[in-house]
């Protein structure tokens, strides 16, 4: 019975395509941007780490292609900010915890 256990474990590695064992819950593909990941977040809560240091959470709102629209930021909800990706150099996503 092990044997067999081990047997479908090895199947299942070995006929699985690579990409679905090594997704991501950020949902990272090896060709991303700034812009293609914060695409995929339209509607959730991030949080950005600029260039310069400040961090700018809030909702993604759209994505352009030089600039990326944040809403209600985290302690100023009344505030939209609008981000320029090439000062953007981490997008912090939660994954887990909802």
């Amino acid at each position: 019975m092990k044997t067999l256990h081990i047997l479908a474990i090895a199947l299942f590695v070995t006929l699985t395509p690579a990409y679905v064992l090594a997704e991501t819950p950020v949902g990272f593909e090896q060709g991303d941007t700034v812009a293609s990941v914060l695409k995929r977040q339209i509607g959730q809560r991030v949080e950005l780490r600029l260039n310069s240091g400040e961090k700018i959470a809030g909702k993604v709102e759209a994505v352009g292609e030089k600039t990326v629209h944040i809403a209600a930021m985290t302690g100023q909800e009344f505030f939209d900010a609008v981000v320029v990706l090439e000062g953007i150099s981490a997008v912090v996503i939660r994954t887990g915890g909802k």
